[in-house]
C-alpha cells in the first residue's frame, strides 16, 4: 500500500482527512491524494469498514470461507501486518477486533446517516443530499458473498429513503421535489411499483389527470412486457376514479344504427362520450395515446 504522502492517519489539527469510498468502487484518499492499495488488501479494508466491531474469526471466515479457520486467521494476520507497515493504514486493533480509525470517513456511513434523517421525519429540504447519496452500487465487480449481501442491503436502503423523501415532499405540497425523488427511485429500479405509484399520486395531486393515467399505462405495459404481470389493486385504484367518468359515459351513451348499403345487417355504433375524442386504442384496458399525438 503506497501513496505520495507519508503522514500517519491521525486527528492532529491540519492533518489531511482520510476518506474511504466503497460506493462506485474502492478508493482510499489521504487528503486529495489517492493511496494505492493492492486488491487483496482492499478486500480486508472493505470488509472491516462494512463490519465494524467484527472479531478476527468473523473477518477471516468472510474473507477466506473455503479454507480451514487456522489458515484463514493466519492469512488475516499477514494482511494486517502488511497494512500496518504503511503510515496511511486506516485501521485500529483492539483485542480481538479490528475497525477503521475513527478519523476515517466512510461514504457508506454517510448514506446510512442520510437515510436515518429522512426516516426519522426530518425536514425534507435538509435531506436534498439524499438524491445523490448512494447513487452508485457498492463495490461493483466484486462478487464475494458479503459484498452481495451488503450491496442489496444498501440498494434497498436507498430505495426506501427516496420513496420516503418523495412522500414527505408530496405531503408538504412540494410536487416538483416529490416527483424528482420518485423518478430517482424509479431509475434505480424500473420494475418496482412503489415509485411508479408515487408518480401517479403526484400527478393527481397537481390535477394532471392525463399525466397520471399515462404514467399508469407506461408502468402497466412495462410490467406486462417484462414479467407478464398486472399492477397491484392499490395501483389500479389510483386511476379508477379518474377513468370512472369516461367509463360511465360510455355505458350511458345511446347506440345508433349504421346503414349498410349492401343490405347486410346494420351494425350498432356507440358514440364517444361527450368531450372525449378517441385518438387510438385507449380504453380502460389498453394504452393511452402517445405524448404529443395529434
Amino acid at each position: 500500500m503506497t501513496g505520495q504522502v507519508s503522514t500517519p492517519t491521525s486527528d492532529v489539527p491540519g492533518d489531511p482527512p482520510v476518506r474511504l469510498h466503497l460506493l462506485g468502487g474502492f478508493r482510499l484518499l489521504h487528503g486529495d491524494t489517492a493511496v494505492v492499495v493492492p486488491r487483496g488488501l482492499q478486500r480486508v479494508i472493505a470488509v472491516i469498514g462494512l463490519r465494524p466491531g467484527a472479531t478476527r474469526s468473523n473477518l477471516a471466515g468472510l474473507l477466506w470461507p473455503d479454507v480451514p479457520e487456522e489458515r484463514a486467521l493466519s492469512s488475516l494476520r499477514t494482511a494486517l501486518w502488511r497494512l500496518r507497515q504503511d503510515p496511511c493504514c486506516p485501521l485500529l486493533s483492539s483485542g480481538d477486533t479490528v475497525r477503521l480509525d475513527p478519523t476515517v470517513r466512510l461514504d457508506v456511513d454517510d448514506l446510512v446517516a442520510t437515510a436515518a434523517r429522512v426516516r426519522d421525519g426530518g425536514d425534507p429540504r435538509a435531506a436534498a443530499v439524499a438524491l445523490a447519496a448512494g447513487s452508485r452500487d457498492l463495490l461493483p465487480g466484486w462478487y464475494d458473498d458479503w459484498v452481495l449481501l451488503d450491496r442489496e442491503r444498501l440498494r434497498q436502503l436507498r430505495l426506501h429513503m427516496l420513496e420516503q423523501l418523495a412522500a414527505d415532499h408530496l405531503d408538504a405540497g412540494r410536487h416538483g421535489e416529490a416527483l424528482q425523488a420518485a423518478l430517482e427511485a424509479m431509475a434505480a429500479e424500473p420494475l418496482r411499483e412503489t415509485p411508479h405509484r408515487l408518480v401517479v399520486r403526484i400527478h393527481l395531486a397537481e390535477g394532471n389527470a392525463f399525466e397520471a393515467v399515462h404514467a399508469f399505462y407506461v408502468y402497466r405495459d412495462l410490467l406486462m412486457r417484462e414479467l407478464r404481470l398486472e399492477p397491484s389493486p392499490a395501483m389500479c385504484a389510483l386511476v379508477d376514479e379518474t377513468l370512472a367518468p369516461i367509463r360511465q359515459a360510455s355505458r350511458r351513451t345511446p347506440t345508433a344504427r349504421r346503414h349498410d348499403p349492401d343490405g347486410r345487417r346494420d351494425e350498432q355504433v356507440t358514440a364517444a362520450p361527450p368531450g372525449f375524442t378517441h385518438r387510438g386504442p385507449w380504453t380502460d384496458r389498453g394504452a393511452p395515446p402517445a405524448r404529443g399525438a395529434r
